[in-house]
């Protein structure tokens, strides 16, 4: 049985919903830690890192606990966007967060859109590079909702899956 960690970093809650969805579907040995509250990482076999999406980037304290894994761990990174599914937006900050973690094995990654701050909307809805993403961003304003917490249960039992097939 794997030792398994889920740790996030959330702003508006929406990637906290999603770290407790992934949280509440494995069972096995697991622990639930902000990252704020996670400082050494090297007992867990399995960590998923879970991230809003920061200016096609992944926030500098998730930057920070990638970067400490010990190589060889096994990693799944998760994040929440204002962006479309699927949209080069939303899949660079994942990409992003695969090169930090060279020399680490990463078993997979899901994104899932989530409501951006009233704050973050009107501070880029001044700048017309940003309007495209904006107007996006507006549609997620209902993010995380029951769909995309079924989706990440899912991709929970997904990395289970693979694991446990891992092992034989």
């Amino acid at each position: 049985m794997s030792k398994i960690l889920v740790t996030y970093f959330t702003q508006t809650g929406n990637t906290q919903k999603i770290a407790e969805a992934i949280y509440s579907s494995i069972d096995e040995e697991i622990d639930i830690k902000s990252v704020e509250d996670t400082d050494d990482v090297s007992a867990y076999d399995i960590v998923f890192i879970g991230f809003p999406v920061h200016a096609h980037s992944v926030p500098y304290p998730i930057k920070q606990i990638i970067e400490s894994i010990p190589l060889g761990k096994k990693i799944a990174f998760f994040s929440t966007h204002g962006a479309l599914t699927g949209s080069r937006l939303a899949r660079e900050a994942l990409e992003y967060a695969t090169t930090l973690a060279i020399g680490k094995k990463i078993i997979g990654t899901f994104s899932c859109r989530g409501k951006v701050s009233f704050q973050a909307l009107e501070t880029l809805s001044k700048s017309p590079e940003h309007q495209v993403w904006v107007d996006m961003a507006h549609s997620a304003r209902t993010h995380p909702d029951a769909s995309d917490i079924a989706d990440a249960k899912t991709f929970a039992g997904w990395i289970m899956t693979l694991i446990h097939q891992e092992r034989g």
